[in-house]
């Protein structure tokens, strides 16, 4: 089978890459990335040498270098996305450019070359907010409440209107937030891991109470694949880790993990529009795939950090390469 992946230089892209090339050694993947600042070659050093995996430098908003490419595909997954909220509320039009205008490109190349199946990978935050109870369902209606997740929302209205217009066989992933290696250093671990280790202090937004669902990455890469190869055409398959944490006590074992007391926290004026809280249900995947994660959190968090303090040239290079973008 032949994968086409976009955004595969990336964290969650770069790790699902790694994953298929492990887990199927017969597949072969097209990867493509526009390498913006968050896209990152280093990511993929392992790769190489890896005669299945070829990587190609473009944009999702090219279409004549999509269609070539779909036209040797027999799969699209699509990671590709603009995604951090607090760029969408400066600069809303990236947004939707790529979120949107990109994901809209492959979609008439798969329809056009009839391609076998399209994944859109998406993310939590196309539901918008939920109280101190419940959980966000495949069938909880999309309220978006920024830019980036207006932009995501919207793209996954498009996947829905090509099934049901035009019967192209796709499938929806939503997400709860990812951590592991790889993660670009704008996201609260990777960011903070980066600021403690030059010795300055993290910054916090609002009281730090909001609450997250976090998930291991290839434990995400793992759901991607199941319900790539036995998702139901045209569903939506919610991926959650059952492991809601407020930003504080996420901040508290970063501190604690590197030697570090609340006296590194800053208090900062919160972000516009911040969702409180986001939990995710996971039991149509676990029921009708078999999936559910297999790290626990303490386990992936003392991974994750213990990777990003055995690779701070790996942050130098990011760091040095955003300095360069200024």
């Amino acid at each position: 089978m032949i994968l086409l992946v976009t955004g595969g230089a990336g964290f969650i892209g770069s790790c699902f890459v790694r994953h298929i090339l492990k887990k199927h050694p017969d597949y072969k993947i097209f990867n493509i990335d526009a390498l913006t600042y968050c896209g990152n070659l280093e990511n993929l050093n392992d790769l190489r040498n890896n005669s299945n995996h070829k990587f190609i430098h473009g944009n999702i908003c090219d279409k004549k270098l999509i269609k070539e490419l779909a036209a040797e595909s027999d799969c699209i997954i699509n990671f590709a996305a603009e995604s951090h909220v607090d760029n969408s509320i400066k600069n809303p039009e990236i947004f939707i450019e790529t979120n949107i205008q990109g994901t809209l490109n492959l979609l008439q190349a798969a329809k056009e070359f009839k391609i076998d199946r399209f994944l859109q990978v998406s993310t939590d935050e196309v539901y918008g907010t939920l109280g101190k109870n419940g959980y966000f369902y495949e069938t909880t209606p999309l309220a978006p409440n920024s830019p980036y997740s207006a932009s995501k929302a919207g793209a996954d209205m498009i996947v829905r209107a090509y099934y049901e217009t035009y019967k192209l066989p796709t499938l929806n992933t939503r997400c709860s937030n990812n951590y592991g290696p790889y993660q670009y250093p704008e996201k609260l671990i990777p960011f903070f891991i980066s600021l403690l280790l030059k010795g300055e202090k993290v910054p916090v937004y609002g009281d730090g109470l909001n609450v997250r669902d976090w998930l291991y990455v290839y434990d995400h890469c793992e759901a991607i694949d199941m319900v790539l190869h036995k998702g139901r055409i045209g569903e939506v398959y919610n991926i959650g880790g059952h492991n809601e944490k407020t930003n504080l006590e996420i901040t508290k074992l970063i501190l604690e993990a590197m030697g570090k007391d609340a006296g590194s926290i800053k208090y900062v004026e919160d972000r516009l529009g911040h969702d409180r809280r986001y939990a995710i249900s996971n039991d149509k995947i676990t029921n009708e795939l078999g999936w559910r994660p297999s790290v626990t959190f303490e386990e992936g968090i003392k991974l994750t950090i213990n990777w990003y303090l055995d690779n701070q040239d790996w942050i130098k290079s990011i760091e040095k390469k955003k300095a360069g973008l200024k």
